[in-house]
């Protein structure tokens, strides 16, 4: 990429593509282009279709997704499943339509089976059963990596797809119903202590291992990806040329994971809450573990740059700041 090609960041006021902004505006990239729910509906085939004919993006990324947590999936599996499926089918399509050099698509670690070997190998894809509480969520993200591998098979299109961690950071989502497990415990925790309550609920056993990486971290790891020379970019969406086995997809964590319980317990000394932890064990603990294989990320001289406890703390103030704005910052 250019720093004055056009790149479109699909989501840019989410967790992931808010990061994304703020990296590539730091990175000197200044022909950002972006548009809002209101202005762009992703799930629009026609108003995509014209979007991209009016502004033809050199690069795109595609951070756009109905996300949340275990309760957000379970009680809306059909809106997960149509309205992902929407999105990436639209805004890949269009990108490949409107001559797009290169895109990049942000899918979840949420696509490797639920019993899989540690840490998780891209290779792992399509081995095992997923996780039954995300898995029409988890089956559009494997749908936008197959989107992205045809196209890259039959009209040698450069679309790479990179399966971030659970990511958290600034402009998270703190809504109770949807949101995942870390912005969830913050605000809770903060809560409990402006209460004065004695006692925190988690959901479920708090034995679960989880790996997380801050938003600005894994921009940082998309952004390199997509500034790799041709012949390394290549290498990485097909690395046996004429053999199209293998799907164009790298892994985006730390390399380190922790149980909910210690993540918890992280969470409430920062926030300063002093009551007790109480796991409620009725709740579903999703995949006992899911930790990534990053060597090849690593390969390419990428590493996280803000530890856990850091990137909470930053996390907190920022939550903290958005309470000053009223409580549709909070979603």
């Amino acid at each position: 990429m250019n720093v004055s090609d056009k790149i479109y960041v699909a989501g840019h006021r989410g967790l992931a593509g808010s990061a994304l902004v703020r990296r590539l505006q730091a990175a000197g990239f200044t022909n950002l282009v972006f548009r809002t729910h209101a202005e762009l509906d992703l799930t629009d085939q026609a108003a995509v279709r014209k979007f991209f004919a009016h502004e033809r993006p050199v690069h795109v990324f595609i951070a756009a997704a109905k996300v949340g947590g275990i309760h957000a999936n379970s009680t809306q599996p059909a809106d997960f499943i149509h309205q992902n499926l929407a999105i990436e089918q639209n805004v890949i399509e269009a990108a490949w339509r409107h001559g797009a050099a290169r895109l990049l698509f942000l899918g979840s670690s949420c696509i490797y089976p639920r019993e899989c070997p540690q840490p998780i190998k891209e290779s792992y894809l399509l081995t095992g059963p997923l996780e039954p509480t995300n898995r029409p969520y988890a089956i559009a993200k494997i749908a936008g990596i197959e989107m992205c591998w045809s196209l890259n098979r039959q009209h040698g299109t450069h679309y790479m797809t990179a399966m971030p961690t659970n990511l958290y950071g600034p402009n998270d989502n703190y809504d109770l119903n949807n949101s995942h497990v870390l912005p969830a415990l913050i605000r809770k925790a903060h809560e409990a202590k402006a209460r004065g309550d004695a006692e925190l609920v988690v959901w479920g056993t708090g034995a679960p291992h989880r790996e997380f990486l801050y938003s600005d971290d894994m921009a940082d790891a998309c952004i390199l990806l997509m500034q790799l020379p041709g012949a390394k970019f290549g290498a990485l969406i097909n690395p046996a040329p004429g053999d199209w086995s293998h799907p164009p997809l790298i892994n985006v964590g730390c390399g380190e994971d922790l149980t909910i319980r210690a993540l918890a317990q992280t969470i409430v000394d920062i926030v300063g809450f002093k009551g007790k932890l109480v796991f409620d064990t009725t709740k579903p603990d999703g995949s006992p573990r899911k930790l990534l294989d990053i060597s090849r990320m690593a390969a390419l001289g990428w590493q996280p740059r803000i530890g856990l406890r850091e990137g909470i703390d930053q996390t907190y103030l920022a939550y903290v700041a958005t309470l000053q704005a009223g409580p549709e910052q909070r979603r």
